[in-house]
């Protein structure tokens, strides 16, 4: 059985901004939208390994700070006419306090 992390509150992640935290699968970054939506991705760009955690968050996507790639936090995938992917793992806000699935 899988169960949700207690990772950090929602303030503590700023808006259109991230926050890292490192798991045994590695360094993954969480992503708080505009509308306070969370996302969490393995911070890692499919291009060249940028950390996604230092790119800008504009709408539901990131953009990578190395090569401009934008990826979409909801599914982790670049955005055409990039290809390639992400780790995305489930993430959830209850009573302001941010939870991951891994």
């Amino acid at each position: 059985m899988t169960d949700w992390l207690k990772i950090c509150t929602l303030d503590e992640i700023p808006q259109l901004g991230s926050r890292v935290v490192e798991s045994r699968h590695g360094r993954i970054a969480l992503f708080r939208t505009d509308g306070d939506e969370v996302f969490a991705l393995e911070d890692r760009c499919p291009h060249k390994g940028g950390h996604l955690s230092q790119g800008i968050v504009c709408g539901k996507h990131v953009t990578c700070p190395m090569h401009g790639w934008n990826i979409a936090l909801q599914e982790g995938r670049a955005v055409a006419p990039d290809e390639g992917g992400t780790v995305t793992f489930p993430a959830k806000v209850e009573a302001g306090v941010v939870f991951i699935r891994v």
